[in-house]
């Protein structure tokens, strides 16, 4: 693999061609060079915390380092020195998840948003030290202070250039604008006016459990972000499977949320194919955000990968899917293609740009070193890495070998690709229908074994695929059979088991790939299935987010257990407020979803709701992420192949952000510093600088590891945003809060 080397050239020669290309494009492409990135190691460890540091932002010259904490204290430090400038008592009552510098203010000003529903405002330039128990820190009033908000502000989004504007993505549902010239706080109590009208995006409604599914819940919002090319154009991602793009210039004008509103359309929904229609209440966004360019999103997802999307399409639709295409997938008749790959003519010869000419001999080369890692059988990992730029039948073997989360589909897309380049490959069929084996889709397998039987006559393998398969189907059908009968004779309503309340809130994870996929497509489509229905009404003392920690929660909780196909039938539940109508529902047409063009994977997102993923560098070239393992994993972009993994956290790591113009990258997480990160390494490594030789060996074993936790993970079977109104305080300080610091 001496040909991975530095795909990204040699970093002499870009020095010697610093004559020829502007001194800007430059210092662009050698700020986050390979040859860089695989020396990083700890430069800096910065203490001033006393609790889990759960947001962290640079200044616009990179020269300050902004961070809040649970704590509730935000802290300035010096990039040049690693020391702390100021450590700022907010006055917050709750976690702080999120903080900013207000753009264009000579760094004076700034924002912080908390779990007590809070956006606050201050000048650093009035602060004054006071010499307290725990050390120094700065007292300092806020400047401004919006309680409009009801639940937990998670983000918060400034535009570069815009000193007047900021951003609030909340759990209320709402993303909010404050224009910081209007006013300094919101209307006091009592007023004629209650409520701010500050409204941009009111989604209370807008939530879905399928791409299929018109939105009905409330979606809470977890993290925002603007474009930094296109300011009008917003990111937003809460609680399920889609990212949200909107173009301010097309909203209605801001409004108050004393009613709730019909979702306003977006220009975009980015979620990977295979995740829009699982319907899993867990399955949700911790994190979104824009390319530095503003052509690529990337979306991180609680309990699983980070994907990487498209944002300008033009005329390449060919990313673009809807519902139909779904089923489309696994049809032997009807396939997409992903356009990743030129196509082959009846000549034999390809058509497709001059990147594709450039790249074939090196494809080629990976191919072969693929094949013998595959008849070796010694090193599957670096197999699939091989097989990422390649999309070919063999990529499947390795797919299946490795079974991590999601290979299944991953395969899949391999499989059609190559049935796109060559539609007489014995192996895209053969191997297509190992795939929807594991998926247990037998009807569809059968097809592709049919197929391939057809295609070589000769091959036993595919002989025998046809006759499992059909043994499959045949146990499915005896076993379904055997069913029926018995609900037929203890009647229609079958009342199940008595469970104890951990049967009820949670449900175990799963010990292989296989019966993790298997048991997500019985779930949602089979119709012979025990589906619990919630309903779940609160109500508060006080008024509302004006004090979340005093406020009495009282709550009626009844759960119902019916026949997936009786509730289809009987559709009774009252949306009320909470939805659109049944007539809006029934005259809801799908819209569009933009699919993923790469996968980063080996980290873990499951134990947290704020884990950041980045992009690095002003060009974006290698993306970032935490790790529920104490690790900050980083990746090339546009091959997905893991280049370097740094232990950054005793715990966990939740957020990554990159110098603006320096190889340097910050990391945070439950532990109480701030790491600074930057290539003075004398080895480079995939693992932690300065260890000699690319151990990938221990590499495979800590994303083995990540993987099984994912695979184990215990899912929420009540849905998610009903596990979110429930916070847990009674801890003494210093230990976790497992709905805030720890997981939500």
């Amino acid at each position: 693999m001496d040909f991975w080397n530095h795909p990204d050239g040699n970093i002499n020669h870009l020095l010697e061609s610093r004559r020829i290309h502007s001194l800007q494009e430059m210092n662009h492409r050698l700020q986050m060079h390979s040859s860089l990135v695989r020396r990083l190691a700890l430069d800096k460890v910065m203490e001033g915390h006393h609790g889990c540091v759960n947001a962290i932002s640079w200044n616009s010259s990179g020269s300050l380092l902004i961070s809040g904490s649970d704590d509730t204290r935000v802290n300035i430090w010096s990039y040049s020195t690693g020391g702390l400038i100021h450590s700022i008592d907010t006055g917050h009552s709750a976690n702080i998840f999120c903080t900013k510098f207000v753009p264009e203010t000579c760094d004076e000003l700034f924002v912080s948003g908390a779990g007590d529903a809070e956006v606050r405002l201050f000048n650093v330039s009035h602060a004054r030290w006071v010499r307290g128990k725990s050390g120094n820190f700065s007292t300092l009033e806020p400047s401004a202070f919006f309680q409009c908000h009801s639940r937990r502000v998670k983000k918060l989004a400034v535009e570069v250039g815009n000193p007047h504007i900021v951003w609030s993505a909340s759990e209320d549902g709402t993303l909010r604008q404050h224009d910081l010239r209007e006013c300094s706080t919101c209307p006091p109590a009592g007023s004629s006016s209650l409520e701010c009208r500050n409204v941009l995006l009111d989604l209370r409604c807008g939530a879905k459990k399928s791409l299929a599914d018109p939105p009905k819940l409330c979606l809470l919002l977890k993290s925002c972000d603007i474009s930094t090319t296109r300011p009008h154009q917003i990111l937003v991602g809460g609680s399920d499977a889609f990212a949200r793009l909107y173009d301010r210039r097309m909203l209605s004008p801001l409004t108050s949320c004393q009613t709730k509103a019909k979702p306003p359309p977006c220009i975009s929904y980015f979620c990977p194919m295979h995740l829009s229609e699982h319907r899993r209440s867990s399955l949700h966004l911790t994190h979104v955000a824009f390319s530095p360019n503003g052509d690529e999103v990337l979306l991180s997802y609680s309990g699983e990968h980070a994907y990487l999307m498209d944002v300008n399409l033009g005329d390449q639709d060919i990313m673009r899917y809807l519902v139909n295409d779904v089923s489309k997938l696994l049809s032997i008749n009807s396939y997409r293609e992903t356009g990743l790959l030129p196509l082959k003519t009846s000549s034999g010869q390809f058509t497709g740009s001059k990147r594709h000419f450039g790249r074939l001999e090196m494809c080629k080369m990976l191919v072969q070193a693929a094949a013998k890692t595959l008849e070796e059988g010694s090193n599957v990992f670096h197999g699939i890495e091989m097989c990422n730029e390649v999309l070919h039948g063999k990529g499947l073997t390795s797919q299946s070998q490795r079974k991590w989360k999601n290979d299944v589909h991953m395969a899949i897309r391999d499989c059609n690709n190559a049935r796109s380049i060559n539609p007489t490959s014995f192996r895209a069929y053969y191997y297509m229908s190992k795939a929807l084996m594991q998926l247990r889709k037998h009807k569809e397998a059968l097809d592709y074994a049919l197929a391939a039987r057809k295609l070589d006559p000769t091959n036993s393998e595919a002989a025998e695929k046809v006759v499992t398969i059909l043994d499959h189907i045949a146990a499915a059908e005896a076993k379904r059979n055997r069913e029926d009968c018995e609900d037929s004779t203890r009647g229609k309503v079958r009342h199940g088991r008595l469970r104890s309340l951990s049967d009820v809130l949670l449900r175990t994870g799963f010990n292989s790939e296989d019966s993790l996929e298997g048991h997500e497509l019985e779930r949602v489509d089979s119709d012979y299935e025990d589906e619990m229905e919630v309903d779940f009404e609160t109500s508060i003392s006080e008024d509302e987010g004006s004090d979340n920690e005093s406020n009495f929660f009282r709550g009626s909780l009844n759960l119902r257990f019916h026949k997936r196909d009786y509730l289809k039938r009987d559709n009774t539940v009252a949306n009320g407020s909470h939805g659109p109508s049944a007539q809006h529902e029934a005259s809801y047409v799908p819209e569009a979803a933009i699919d993923m063009k790469q996968r980063y994977v080996g980290h873990c997102n499951v134990g947290t709701d704020i884990k950041q993923a980045s992009f690095l560098g002003q060009q974006g070239e290698f993306v970032a992420s935490g790790s529920d393992d104490g690790r900050l994993f980083i990746w090339e972009k546009i091959t997905g192949r893991l280049v370097k993994v740094l232990l950054g956290d005793e715990a966990v790591v939740n957020c990554v952000q990159c110098h603006p113009f320096h190889c340097t990258i910050a990391t945070s997480g439950i532990d109480n510093t701030i790491k600074m990160w930057s290539p003075h390494a004398q080895v480079p490594s995939i693992v932690a600088g300065g260890v000699a030789g690319p151990d990938s060996a221990d590499v495979l074993s800590i994303m083995e590891s990540n993987q099984h936790k994912l695979l184990n993970n215990r899912e929420a079977s009540l849905p998610f945003e009903f596990l979110e109104r429930f916070r847990m305080h009674e801890f003494a300080e210093g230990t976790l809060h497992p709905f805030e610091c720890a997981q939500s």
